[in-house]
């Protein structure tokens, strides 16, 4: 009976938001509001999650407890309660009706529980941290003191205003990120992931350190759809940290690359771990701006991720993948080729035919979908029990999801209604004393510290209500201040102490965490970097109205990408001394310098590119010198 209760829950909350994505509410003649579509599917995800996940978050589920069976009933109970009566306690929002008071509480807390058991304790403290502020911040002196709100108007408004609960985040959350996990799900059930993987394999097994780079790439292939770097991971580690530990890589280097390569995934375009729907709704703009704008950022990161690992594998003399591993590339294309049509059409819905992102999300996925039963991946197609099970998947896999979104409703909401926001935004840019510099670093701080332990969508949410506005108020343009908390914020995933993506890529590969962390940090080194870059230079974000500009700024950008790596690792066309890996490190980061900025950072390129010049030419001489001895 619980199996069953589960089953058609999880489809249930899956189906439920393909169907608004396609909008065949509307045309079946069924009408209401957004909000009232929320609370439904929030109530059921509930009902799901105390079904599903144990009251000792890790633990076993071998029977349902009576408390978890009656808290489900309450969460679909109440959920579905405020769908059909969310129209008269919103215009009630001042008067506080007794019913209205007694869901949002309950809402409330079985948001907080639902929260605990399915991403841990991370947000529900700072979810407290801001709960109890704004209750006391109007007692506390000076810039952040906020507005007096009594208990109870905070919980009502929160659960019914459409600042709170069933806000933006929330819609973001339920319509387009399911339908982008479905597609993943999908991806997976048809065989297009595993085309992905061999695909990887046949491109970069036969070269050195090809293990490593076979990790690059299936990392960044699939982390640009999976959006969870967890689940990025156990995707492509499971193949790619064994391999690399095979062919010579120590098992903390392993564990380092494909953390930091799926970390990556989340930056990568189209789907950017589900934060670039969301972006594009707080900035305003259309999805295909946030997408152009985080490919030169993402490719630069990944450059740098390669460049490391082919020099780390040429330092350590490891040779390419065995023969026999290596499928034959014109056999993976010829069985596969097929699975690069859903994306020509996520594209083209996108770019071309200007579709909302769910509803191009909703093409590739029936693309998809004809494809794995038609045809399928090397003779195994797709059943129709598949797009069931996909279903099942989608609805389980998007609790986390939906929990994030609930939090961070509430944590918007106690912004707008105490007006800490401002006050938070007030304060950073005081604290920045005018100068751009200084909040950056403060700024850059906040984001890493803020984001650890916590999935890319609640990093992100968190980091834009309270960072993004203090950078925009100094000048800096919004698409460029929310690309840098992104970026900064997804490097909490491989920063000690808190280094979750590290951490699990560690266990797999049988290496210290902590350690692991720190070579990860290393590898992952331009996210830390580049953010300061594209502040400065639009041309970074293919923002520029000159195409010169753009061409130069990406040219140097590479440049200084190589010759940083080049200097970390200790290997250029040949083993370099620690004097000649502080020049190139110190070459890289002038080129790193955008030349649009103005004529003196064209000079500090050109400085750059001479001390390049003149490490790579005494190398040279040097290693002829050698070659007659």
């Amino acid at each position: 009976m619980v199996r069953i209760c589960r089953i058609v829950l999880a489809l249930t909350l899956a189906l439920g938001s393909l169907l608004w994505a396609a909008d065949l509410y509307r045309a079946a003649g069924v009408l209401f509001l957004a909000e009232q579509f929320l609370a439904a599917a929030l109530g059921t995800g509930l009902a799901l999650i105390f079904l599903e996940f144990p009251l000792i978050r890790g633990g076993r589920r071998d029977r349902l407890p009576w408390y978890d069976a009656a808290t489900a009933v309450v969460s679909f109970a109440t959920g579905w309660y405020v769908a059909f009566e969310y129209p008269r306690l919103v215009q009630r929002l001042f008067d506080l009706p007794p019913d209205g008071v007694i869901v949002s509480t309950l809402l409330f807390l079985l948001c907080v529980e639902g929260l605990r058991r399915t991403v841990g304790m991370s947000l529900v403290i700072i979810l407290a941290v801001f709960v109890s502020y704004s209750l006391a911040g109007h007692l506390v002196p000076g810039p952040l003191q906020t507005r007096k709100v009594d208990i109870v108007h905070l919980i009502y408004y929160l659960g019914v205003d459409t600042s709170g609960l069933f806000g933006l985040i929330m819609l973001v959350g339920v319509t387009v990120v399911i339908p982008y996990i479905f597609f993943g799900n999908l991806l997976q059930s048809s065989g297009g992931a595993a085309f992905f993987n061999d695909l990887s394999l046949a491109l970069m097994g036969r070269y050195r350190g090809g293990a490593a780079k076979i990790s690059v790439v299936a990392s960044s292939l699939f982390g640009s759809i999976s959006g969870v770097v967890v689940s990025n991971i156990l995707a492509t580690g499971v193949v790619t940290i064994p391999l690399m530990k095979k062919s010579g890589f120590s098992a903390r280097q392993a564990a380092a690359i494909e953390a930091t390569a799926s970390t990556g995934g989340q930056l990568m375009p189209p789907v950017m771990g589900a934060v670039a729907f969301l972006m594009a709704d707080f900035l305003q703009v259309p999805y295909r701006e946030v997408v152009i704008a985080a490919l030169v950022p993402s490719l630069l990161y990944y450059i740098a991720l390669f460049i490391q690992a082919d020099l780390e594998a040429a330092k350590m003399g490891i040779k390419r993948v065995d023969e026999a591993e290596i499928p034959k590339l014109g056999t993976v294309l010829a069985s596969g080729w097929i699975f690069t049509l859903p994306f020509a059409v996520l594209v083209y819905t996108l770019f071309w035919a200007n579709q909302e992102a769910e509803v191009a999300a909703l093409y590739a996925s029936v693309t998809v979908i004809v494809l794995g039963v038609v045809a399928g991946y090397r003779g195994r197609r797709m059943k129709l029990g598949a797009i069931v099970e996909a279903l099942k998947t989608t609805g389980k896999s998007t609790l986390d999801i939906l929990m994030i979104s609930a939090v961070a409703g509430f944590i918007t909401g106690i912004l707008q209604v105490t007006g800490l926001g401002f006050a938070v935004t007030l304060f950073l840019v005081k604290l920045g004393a005018g100068s751009l510099i200084a909040l950056l670093v403060i700024a850059a701080i906040l984001c890493i510290v803020l984001g650890m332990g916590m999935p890319t969508l609640g990093v992100y949410v968190l980091l834009a209500v309270l960072i993004a506005p203090s950078l925009v108020e100094l000048g800096i343009s919004p698409m460029a201040a929310h690309m840098f908390i992104l970026y900064l914020g997804m490097m909490s995933m491989v920063t000690p102490p808190v280094a979750i993506g590290a951490f699990f890529a560690a266990s797999l590969a049988g290496a210290e965490p902590m350690r692991t962390g720190f070579v990860a940090m290393r590898f992952g080194w331009t996210a830390y970097i580049v953010p300061f870059l594209f502040i400065f230079s639009p041309a970074l974000l293919l923002q520029s109205d000159s195409i010169v500009d753009t061409v130069l700024a990406i040219g140097t950008a590479v440049a200084g990408v190589w010759l940083v790596s080049a200097g970390f690792v200790g290997y250029v066309v040949h083993p370099v001394g620690i004097l000649q890996r502080a020049v190139l490190v110190v070459a890289g980061l002038l080129l790193l310098i955008p030349p649009e900025i103005g004529l003196w950072a064209l000079l500090v390129n050109v400085a750059g590119a001479a001390l390049a010049a003149a490490v790579l030419a005494y190398g040279i001489v040097g290693r002829r010198r050698r070659v007659p001895a």
